[in-house]
Order: structure tokens, then sequence, then C-alpha cells
């Protein structure tokens, strides 16, 4: 980061290199994302799956049947994004969705045989894709665990305080 000068002011010549893009932490960011989201499309097209829905697999095959809000808090996703796809999974065979007996307000989302035996063809997934990154294990860990921490730092407010 850049250091302000007495009176607050940033040089212009600092200023300059902090407004370039490929100085920009977002953008390095989105473009590695945007990458890696188009890495995964090869590997999961044979499974009849997209990206978003590996990912709600991803989380259905730690722990099922899961509701709909904690399947969003996992994914960091609002139920007005993942409603449609858990409609797509559900319409191709892969999960259903029903009513919590306890409470008719709760969806759950929980897989079927297909969605369960569907885990076994997605094995390898991790695996090649940690090829295509071309990184060694270790420093994918670290470069992991660093994005984790900066996603629950931008989640979390500092100090606790909203803005």
């Amino acid at each position: 980061m850049a250091e302000k000068k007495k009176g607050g002011a940033v040089p212009a010549e600092a200023l300059e290199q902090l407004c370039r893009l490929d100085n920009q932490l977002c953008f390095a960011v989105y473009s590695a994302s945007n990458l890696i989201t188009r890495l995964y499309r090869p590997l999961l097209e044979p499974l009849g799956i997209t990206y978003p829905q590996y990912l709600a697999l991803l989380a259905l095959w730690e722990r099922s049947p899961r509701t709909v809000g904690e399947l969003g808090d996992a994914l960091g996703l609002d139920s007005g994004t993942l409603t449609p796809l858990l409609k797509r999974l559900e319409a191709n065979g892969i999960v259903v969705r029903k009513r919590a007996p306890e409470d008719e307000r709760r969806v759950l989302i929980e897989l079927t045989p297909a969605g369960q035996k569907l885990r076994a063809r997605a094995a390898s997934v991790p695996v090649e894709m940690l090829c295509k990154l071309q990184l060694p294990l270790e420093e994918a860990a670290r470069l992991r665990d660093t994005l984790k921490r900066l996603t629950r730092g931008l989640r979390e407010p500092p100090d606790g305080n909203e803005g």
C-alpha cells in the first residue's frame, strides 16, 4: 500500500501505479477465477453438470440432506441464485427437494442415488484441476488459505461494525 505524505495526499506517481489494471487485486482474483471456472468445464461436461452445480454437489457430498439456507451459507449464495441451480439438478435426477417434516417452511435438499453415484465419477476432478493449475500442492494450499482469509475478512466488517 502506498503511504500518505504529510497532509494526506498520495503522490501522483504512486496514485498512477495504484490505478494500473495489472496492480489491482480485484482483477487478479477475477481473472484467476474466470480461468479456473473455464478449466473446470471440460472436466464437468461428461458428468452433465456445470461448475456452480459441482460446488453445490461438493457441499451435499459432505453432508446431505441440507436446507437451502445451509447450502446457501456453505456456498455464499442467496436463495434466488441457488433455487434455479437446484431445480436443474432436481430435473436431472441428481437431488430431490422436499419440505422438512418438522417445519414446512424449510426446504431440504437431498442427494438421490444417482447424485450419490456421481460422486465416484467426479472423484478425479480435483486431481485433474491440480495438474492444470501447475502449482505445487503446498503452494496451491497456501493460496487457497490466503483467499479464504481474504473472503472471511471481506464478509466480516472490521471491529464488528457495518460500513
